[in-house]
């Protein structure tokens, strides 16, 4: 006996029920009428609204403005965290003093090779090789 599940789709897109707004987007925009509204009864109309208009911006970018396809909120929250936390720097470069001798060295001396020495009986027998196979090789590309 096998049973079927419906698999739900599209659990990354939010539900509308506020006509095309979804339960955020209201909470948002109703927050920064709700401010407005309360700044325009107590204060006079031209101070209120300069007051009140960052705030509707904020509702506004809160509920619609999407960068990076991320909402606001996560770059409010981003930002915040980065203003108010403490900040860890890992590397700074801190200068040298160089002393006299490596700013100018008192003589250049070009490097030391050691160049091994070969003694009499031993280089003999090295050119005796190459002779020998020199001679090889002549013989082979002559067929002898």
């Amino acid at each position: 006996m096998a049973f079927q599940f419906q698999v739900p789709q599209f659990i990354e897109i939010e539900d509308k029920i506020f006509g095309p707004l979804t339960i955020k987007q209201f909470i948002y925009l109703a927050g920064g009428a709700g401010i407005t509204i309360i700044l325009l009864t107590f204060l006079p109309k031209f101070l209120a609204l300069l007051i009140a208009l960052p705030f509707i911006a904020l509702s506004v970018a809160l509920s619609f403005y999407k960068p990076n396809s991320r909402p606001f909120v996560v770059q409010l929250e981003s930002m915040l965290h980065y203003f108010l936390g403490k900040k860890l720097y890992i590397w700074k470069k801190v200068e040298k003093k160089k002393t006299e001798e490596e700013v100018m060295p008192k003589e250049w001396q070009p490097p030391q090779l050691h160049v091994p020495a070969l003694s009499g009986g031993r280089l003999k027998d090295m050119t005796w090789n190459l002779d020998v196979k020199k001679q090889e090789e002549n013989d082979k590309t002559s067929g002898i």
